[in-house]
């Protein structure tokens, strides 16, 4: 995989919490960077996928009513 250089701006006291993570896990920064941008990336794709299915069931009539989420909260709260 082709790796490219990204700059960007960093709040300096950010800046200084990543130089001393990194230096706690024995990593460096691009490290951690590029750990950081992944895990977003993930959650990102993730909750994408979600609200696809989510709309998907909602085309398809598989919804909850609102009485349904009244029952189904009501049983949660006893818990």
């Amino acid at each position: 995989m082709e790796k490219q250089t990204v700059s960007f701006r960093i709040d300096s006291t950010k800046l200084d919490a990543l130089d001393s993570l990194a230096g706690i896990l024995d990593r460096d920064r691009t490290y951690l960077l590029n750990e950081a941008v992944r895990n977003y990336l993930d959650v990102q794709q993730w909750q994408m996928e979600q609200i696809n299915k989510g709309i998907q069931a909602a085309d398809a009539g598989n919804v909850f009513t609102q009485a349904e989420v009244r029952k189904m909260a009501a049983q949660w709260r006893r818990r």
